[in-house]
């Protein structure tokens, strides 16, 4: 047997089973993949609020439907995902566990909240770019320190952070 080719047992599609090339537009992939894959769920959207404070009534029906891959995930091909750890960010709502949905498809802006390499370790800060050029990782806890970005460190942004997930558990 050829170690570059040939047939293997179960290797390959099913005998018989006919197969055609497509094109799919490109901001279609996404919603193609979820229907062959199986993964996408329409959950219902209420349409009233829900009081954190003193109860209040509440409408008695559904809004619609929220799918959280569009919700969450614009750009899925340029999308990843990290969790958070330390306490760092805990006054922007970023916990450790928390489950952090990061865009490598966004333009880190001035107050953006990145994922960012630097010398070889990843971290979560705030990116602060003062007037002078110079640029600062900025925590959102106060116990911690800004680190400012110098040429001596080896840095690199990874992505934007668009969303922080935490579970209650």
């Amino acid at each position: 047997m050829s170690p570059r080719g040939g047939v293997r047992e179960g290797a390959g599609r099913p005998k018989g089973q006919e197969t055609k090339v497509m094109r799919i537009p490109v901001g279609k992939i996404r919603d193609v993949m979820e229907i062959i894959e199986g993964e996408s769920y329409e959950l219902p959207l209420f349409s009233g609020k829900v009081q954190a404070g003193v109860p209040e009534m509440t409408d008695d029906y559904i809004e619609g439907t929220v799918n959280l891959n569009n919700l969450l995930i614009p750009n899925p091909s340029k999308t990843f995902f990290a969790r958070a750890t330390g306490d760092s960010m805990i006054d922007i709502g970023i916990h450790s566990n928390d489950t952090m949905v990061v865009d490598r498809s966004l333009t880190p802006k001035n107050g953006n909240i990145i994922i960012a390499a630097l010398n070889g370790e990843l971290t979560v800060k705030k990116l602060l770019i003062k007037t002078d050029n110079s640029i600062f990782l900025m925590p959102e806890n106060q116990q911690f320190s800004p680190i400012e970005i110098t040429e001596e460190n080896d840095f690199h942004i990874w992505g934007v952070v668009t969303n922080s997930i935490r579970s209650l558990d």
